[in-house]
């Protein structure tokens, strides 16, 4: 067994896996510097090759985690309490605020406005019958929207890998990082040596790679913001200037910690954002988002397989073409962050039930997602068909950014609610920083106490990336999307083993229950 206490007080760094990594980012932001045009060339052609090589294999794994996950929550065993502690260490809300911010703080403001739109005004191919622009859209852009924020997306960020880092950390001794994922396989050869170290090395770079993502994101969303609001410049300095002032938030939230900033910051997240969400129902119409939510949601239901499969005209390693720019860019970046965001949810839902993890993060967290997608997204589609052009005329190109300030501004006292709005992209995203800061931080140490010139290092670089990557991108979400899906290929090979055994875990619970009762 391997001690995971912390007797070191100078909480020493994996010296290897910091060089691997940082060395990493290093060469990217120097690779920048010295041809720009090069970096981007080689961007787009990993992009090309991970989503014909890949993507059908990524649709069967989410697909199939999903399904076990559901199946595991029904066994005797998904009773058992994990983390060795039986009470939980957070409230069911704290512990619900921190997971929900993770994944909205790129969706939940950015996405939530625009892709309901880019769907409504361009009907997903496997919907093809269906005209574009009209009511019945409205319900199969929701649908669409669900597929990649819902279920599937969820499911893969720990309803099976959480519950083996619990119980080989908590209860085997090994350590909280990705590596443990393949102890199944390589036993101690996985843990203590070159096969651990290279798979630790791989999930932090996906992981920096999407937390840059949201990053950038909001580095777009903001500038647009500033330039219809007050008038200011959206050019490349604005975004700077804004992602600047994020890293130095979500720097200093993840310098105090899980129990301090991270916990404190998601908890105002998820007050704001019921406050806002309150107001959309309350000035547009409630009826319509109640019922396009349900009538979407069973629309996804029924189709569920048949978008989750969809292939088109790609066959097995075909050209991706609109797939590869939606869902297989969202299953990419969902895969690359599941292995730290398994570490996140593990480190916080120590005294909770196998069942009430899989619960929360593969139905309850999707519920809310597809929720809120249907009030800030049908909010949109509500304005649109009531006056056509509302928000099409400025989302003409698709521009993303653009969607939710067309949304804000036609609402009752839009300047106010458009800056609140900002205001809570800014701290979803600084969410996401900071706990990804800390995660990153945490699987190259020796303790859950971070040096703190290790989380201001990680925070530093992420924010510095998605600078770059906005920057070849010419202010566009391009570059961002495939540097995402890039990252993802070999972080989609390490989950493989939690298919079998995550339920291989559960089934030892209820076997150990079963005879202890005996």
């Amino acid at each position: 067994m391997i001690s995971t206490k912390d007797t070191n007080p100078e909480r020493k760094i994996n010296t290897p896996l910091f060089a691997i990594t940082a060395g990493f980012i290093s060469v990217f932001c120097l690779m920048a510097l010295i041809d720009v045009n090069a970096l981007a060339a080689w961007v787009d052609t990993s992009f090309a090759w991970s989503v014909r090589y890949f993507g059908l294999y990524w649709q069967v794994l989410l697909l199939a985690t999903f399904l076990i996950s559901l199946g595991m929550a029904c066994l005797p065993g998904a009773r058992a309490v994990m983390g060795n502690i039986d009470k939980p260490e957070f409230s069911n809300f704290q512990w619900g605020s921190m997971i929900m911010c993770t994944l909205l703080a790129g969706g939940g403001v950015f996405w939530a406005a625009g892709e309901p739109m880019a769907h409504f005004l361009s009907v997903p191919p496997v919907f093809g019958d269906v005209e574009a622009g009209t009511g019945e859209a409205t319900v199969y852009a929701l649908a669409q929207s669900y597929l990649h924020w819902g279920f599937l997306a969820w499911a893969i960020l720990g309803s099976l890998t959480v519950i083996m880092l619990m119980y080989y950390h908590y209860e085997k001794g090994l350590p909280l990082a990705p590596r443990t994922l393949l102890y199944p396989i390589f036993k101690r050869r996985a843990i203590q040596g070159p096969i651990g170290t290279i798979t630790d090395a791989v999930c932090i770079i996906a992981v920096v790679a999407g937390t840059v993502g949201p990053i950038g994101f909001l580095g777009l969303q903001v500038s647009y913001g500033l330039n219809t609001l007050l008038g200011i410049a959206d050019n490349a300095t604005t975004q700077t200037a804004v992602i600047s002032v994020l890293t130095i938030v979500y720097v200093a939230s993840a310098i105090t910690g899980v129990t301090k900033g991270i916990q404190l910051l998601s908890r105002l997240n998820m007050i704001l954002a019921v406050c806002l969400l309150a107001f959309l129902m309350v000035t547009t119409s409630a009826m319509f988002v109640i019922s396009h939510f349900f009538e979407a949601l069973g629309t996804h239901i029924t189709h569920f397989f048949q978008m989750a499969l969809y292939r088109g005209n790609a066959g097995m390693f075909g050209e991706a073409g609109w797939l590869g720019w939606w869902t297989v860019f969202f299953w990419g970046w969902f895969i690359g962050y599941g292995p730290m965001m398994a570490i996140f949810i593990a480190r916080i839902s120590k005294g909770r039930s196998i069942r009430a993890i899989v619960i929360m993060l593969s139905i309850i967290a999707p519920l809310i997602t597809m929720f809120w997608f249907t009030i800030v997204g049908g909010t949109g589609l509500s304005l649109e068909l009531g006056a056509p052009g509302t928000i099409s005329a400025a989302f003409e190109g698709f521009n993303l950014p653009a969607a939710l300030l067309a949304v804000t501004q036609a609402l009752p006292m839009g300047a106010i609610v458009s800056f609140l709005f900002l205001l809570l992209t800014m701290t979803f995203v600084a969410t996401t920083g900071d706990s990804m800061t800390y995660v990153l931080s945490v699987s190259m140490s020796d303790s859950d106490q971070p040096a703190t010139f290790v989380r201001v290092f990680w925070g530093i670089a992420m924010g510095l990336m998605a600078a770059i990557l906005i920057m070849i991108g010419s202010g566009g979400i391009d570059k961002l999307q495939a540097f995402i899906v890039v990252s993802a290929v070999p972080v989609s090979l390490i989950l493989l083993p939690s298919l079998w055994d995550a339920p291989r875990i559960v089934i030892t619970k209820g076997n150990a229950k079963a005879t202890g009762a005996r």
